[in-house]
């Protein structure tokens, strides 16, 4: 069968189901139920009918497993599989397929007569997570779980080549799940994201986009508010100084120390922000930031006090500061404490701001064939994550991306971007301009610096 045929018995299948079930999809919900790629996000505007729509996708793909398949539903808690976990309950029960199912949702199960199993699991337990392998996943309201659950749930389709529903609002249009969503728009692998607008849902809003309800709502919200809560489209702040960061290409959840190899402190002590070290291995040529100590309000002696007690630091090799750490405070310059606690030189040199981001923007640029940059990020590294926008800040929970200034019309302003959140981001910028030099800037050779030996 080709490609194009399988899609037509597959569609042709979902109709008669949907049918049984008293569905009958819009245009907008068709594209997404029509949907073949293993990874499907939807962002879905207020009251669009997201549950729904993943509860009708989930009809739609059940049957490609071949025998019992498992199948989970997974969100930030329990209670928020519920709507999914009804909408499922009241199909299966409509096609006569429906042998058990459990009151509750904490944990609940649905076993249908062929012995397929549905469960759901809480992203606050990452122990349900790591049991047998599911067929499939519905992400249930997924812009709230947290980067480190989605690679898990990435992860646990792999072993059966399983597909990965994704649906949820944006709550901002920073972090994780919009960078995603842009990050799979248009794309031809395997994922594919959709926007699913409130006024998609024909029940609420009859007369659709030019419901009256939706264009009052319009009229009465800002730009920003009805394109992220209503279109289901991100609306990120101007300014992002790395607007080409995508938690799909640059953050690995692989990424863990390889022991014997050394291991390379690169550090900024952000005295008014946050402390910055963060832990790089070079390893067959790539840059691992395996794991990072971002603390803020700690002095330099608890700094290396937590660094010391990583299980990491018998490889540590050498490492680079801010050039500011060589100025004297009150006390002992930070470099020169970490030289007398621990007996590691730290370089430093003056870095210029562009050129030093050029330079780091240039190791997170994809390789064309592998489509993998030269640096990658663990997931646990939050406050490095926080600062190119993937994730909230570890210290407050809200956005503390690194941006260029801007005016009110969200018109970059000025040639530098804002010294402010970029702590481990100059420590990267540091750690590979110390390492790597400039490489080329405005025309110029490559700066030769020194490199450590490994």
């Amino acid at each position: 069968m080709t490609t194009l045929q399988t899609e037509r018995a597959s569609n042709s299948v979902s109709e008669y189901i949907f049918s049984r079930v008293g569905f009958s999809p819009t245009p907008l919900q068709e594209n997404i139920l029509n949907c073949q790629k293993r990874f499907v996000l939807v962002a879905g505007g207020e009251q669009a009918g997201k549950s729904m729509v993943a509860s009708k996708f989930f009809l739609s793909r059940f049957l490609e497993t071949e025998g019992a398949g498992l199948y989970w539903l997974v969100a930030a808690d329990y209670e928020r599989t519920r709507a999914e976990f009804d909408y499922l309950v009241a199909d299966f029960s409509s096609l006569g397929i429906l042998s058990e199912v459990t009151k509750r949702v904490d944990p609940g199960r649905i076993i249908l007569t062929d012995g397929s199993r549905i469960e759901t699991k809480s992203a606050k337990d990452p122990r349900t997570l790591a049991m047998k392998a599911p067929d499939g996943i519905l992400g249930c309201e997924a812009s709230q779980l947290d980067m480190n659950s989605f690679h898990r749930l990435r992860g646990r389709v792999a072993p059966k080549r399983g597909w990965l529903f994704l649906s949820g609002t944006f709550e901002g249009s920073l972090g994780w799940y919009p960078q995603l969503y842009s990050s799979w728009k248009g794309k031809t692998g395997e994922e594919q994201s959709f926007s699913l607008p409130s006024y998609s849902n024909s029940y609420l809003y009859p007369e659709g986009k030019a419901d009256p309800e939706i264009q009052k709502l319009k009229a009465l919200s800002s730009d920003e508010f009805f394109m992220e809560r209503i279109e289901g489209i991100p609306c990120p702040p101007a300014g992002l100084v790395f607007e080409e960061f995508r938690t799909d290409v640059h953050v690995d959840d692989t990424i863990e120390w390889v022991p014997d190899e050394p291991v390379y402190l690169w550090m900024d002590p952000g005295y008014a922000g946050a402390y910055a070290v963060v832990a790089a291995q070079d390893i067959n040529d790539q840059i691992y930031i395996f794991d990072e100590v971002y603390e803020q309000g700690l002095t330099t002696e608890s700094m290396i006090d937590i660094v010391q007690n990583k299980p990491w630091w018998k490889d540590v090799h050498s490492g680079t500061i801010d050039i500011a750490g060589y100025q004297h405070q009150a006390m002992s310059a930070p470099a020169e404490m970490w030289m007398d606690k621990t007996g590691i030189y730290l370089d430093a040199q003056k870095i210029r701001i562009n050129e030093g981001t050029e330079r780091l923007k240039g190791f997170l640029k994809p390789d064309p064939i592998t489509n993998i940059p030269k640096l990658l990020i663990a997931p646990r590294c939050r406050g490095t994550l926080s600062e190119f926008g993937a994730m909230p800040s570890p210290f407050d929970g809200q956005s503390r991306a690194y941006k260029w200034k801007t005016d009110r019309d969200g018109n970059i302003v000025g040639e530098t971007p804002e010294d402010k959140h970029n702590h481990a981001i100059k420590a990267l910028v540091y750690g590979l301009v110390s390492r790597f030099g400039y490489g080329y800037i405005n025309g110029q050779e490559f700066i030769k610096v020194k490199r450590w030996a490994k």
